[in-house]
C-alpha cells in the first residue's frame, strides 16, 4: 500500500470478520480433500420451502421487478412482516411505520449502531456472544463493555450485577435470545427486568431474535412486554427459521422514531431489496406452521447424534488430558 495513503482509523480497530477467514479456511481444507465438518457459522444446508423458490422464479421472469426499489422494502413485505409477528408472537407493529425490512438481520447491527452512537458512548455486549456486535460498536466509535454470560444462571445477565455498575452513560445493550451459542431461552419476567433497568438508566435494548424458530416451541418477542417499545428494538432473520441464509431478509421492528434514524442511515448505504426476493419473503412469511415443526424434527434427530458425538469427544479429550497432565491436573 502506498505510504502516503493510509486507512481509515475504523479499520485500525477491527479484524477481518472471525468467520470470513475461518469460511475461506475451511474451504481451502476442502479444496485439499479434507473434507471438513462445519460446526461454525450457523448456516443452514437445507433448502427453503419450494414454495418460496416458485415464487421467486414467478417474480424474477416479470420484467416490472427488475428497477430500484423503496428504501423501506414494499408494502406487502411489510404487512407480511406485521402479521407473522402478530401471529407467532402476539406483537402488533404498524406495517407503515414500525417495520423495517434489511438485507440480512447482520446489516441491521450495524445500521443501529451507526445510527445510535456518538464517541466513546458505551455499550453492554454478552460474553459469549455474536461478534458481529462488538465489531459494529468498534467502528461506530463506541465503547464495549463486556458483560458476562455463565452456564448457572441460564446464560442470563446477572441483573443483580448489571444494576450496581455505573450505566450512566450506557446508550445501548445488545441482548440474543434464543441466544447464540448456548440456544437458552430468555422469559417475560426476565425481560419485564431488563426494561426496568434500561428505563432507570435510559439506554436501548436490542434483542438480535434469528432463532426465534430453532428447536423452540414458543417464540418470544421482548415487543411483547407492555411499552417495550420505547426502549426497545428487535432485530428478526428468515436466514435460520426458513433456510434462507444467503438471500439476505432480515427485519428490525420498533417505536417509529428509532425505526426511521435507522432508515436515515441505511438509505445512504443501499438502494433497496431486490423485488423478486421481497415477494419470495412473502410466501415465507406464509408458510404452514407444519414447515417450522418439521424443520425442528430434523434439527432435533440432528441434536441427539451431535450430543452423542461431543460426549465422545468429550471423554477422548479428558483421557487425553488426564494422561498428559496428570490425575490431579487442575486444568481437567
Amino acid at each position: 500500500m502506498n505510504k502516503n495513503i493510509s486507512t481509515s482509523f475504523r479499520i485500525h480497530k477491527i479484524e477481518e470478520y472471525y468467520f470470513s477467514k475461518k469460511l475461506r479456511e475451511i474451504a481451502q481444507m476442502n479444496l485439499e480433500g479434507k473434507q471438513v465438518i462445519n460446526l461454525g457459522i450457523g448456516s443452514p444446508d437445507l433448502p427453503p420451502h419450494s414454495s418460496i423458490i416458485q415464487a421467486l422464479n414467478k417474480n424474477a421472469v416479470n420484467k416490472k421487478n427488475h428497477a430500484y426499489q423503496n428504501y423501506k422494502g414494499i408494502p406487502e413485505l411489510r404487512i407480511a412482516f406485521s402479521h407473522w409477528y402478530q401471529k407467532y408472537f402476539g406483537v402488533q407493529l404498524s406495517p407503515e411505520n414500525e417495520i423495517l425490512p434489511l438485507m440480512g438481520s447482520k446489516e441491521g447491527i450495524m445500521h443501529i449502531s451507526m445510527s445510535f452512537l456518538n464517541a466513546n458512548d458505551e455499550v453492554l455486549i454478552p460474553n459469549p456472544g455474536y461478534p458481529a456486535y462488538a465489531a459494529a460498536t468498534k467502528m461506530a466509535g463506541g465503547k464495549i463493555i463486556e458483560y458476562d454470560l455463565k452456564e448457572k444462571n441460564n446464560w442470563l445477565p446477572n441483573l443483580k450485577k448489571l444494576k450496581k455498575k455505573d450505566l450512566k452513560n450506557v446508550k445501548l445493550m445488545w441482548i440474543n435470545y434464543p441466544h447464540m451459542p448456548t440456544g437458552s431461552l430468555a422469559t417475560i419476567s426476565f425481560f419485564k427486568q431488563l426494561i426496568q433497568l434500561a428505563q432507570k438508566n435510559n439506554f436501548l435494548i436490542i434483542n438480535d431474535n434469528p432463532y426465534s424458530f430453532i428447536l423452540n416451541k414458543k417464540p418470544l418477542s421482548i415487543l411483547k412486554i407492555k411499552n417495550a417499545k420505547e426502549y426497545c428494538l428487535e432485530l428478526n432473520s428468515l436466514s435460520k427459521s426458513h433456510n434462507m441464509a444467503g438471500w439476505r431478509i432480515g427485519m428490525l421492528g420498533g417505536k417509529k422514531e428509532y425505526i426511521d434514524a435507522v432508515l436515515r442511515f441505511k438509505s445512504n448505504m443501499d438502494s433497496g431489496m431486490f423485488k423478486p426476493i421481497q415477494f419470495a419473503a412473502i410466501q415465507a412469511l406464509q408458510v404452514k406452521p407444519k414447515c417450522y415443526k418439521k424443520l425442528n424434527s430434523i434439527y432435533k434427530k440432528r441434536q441427539k447424534i451431535s450430543n452423542y458425538g461431543y460426549f465422545k469427544l468429550y471423554l477422548f479429550e479428558k483421557t487425553t488430558r488426564a494422561f498428559c497432565l496428570g490425575k490431579n491436573s487442575k486444568s481437567l
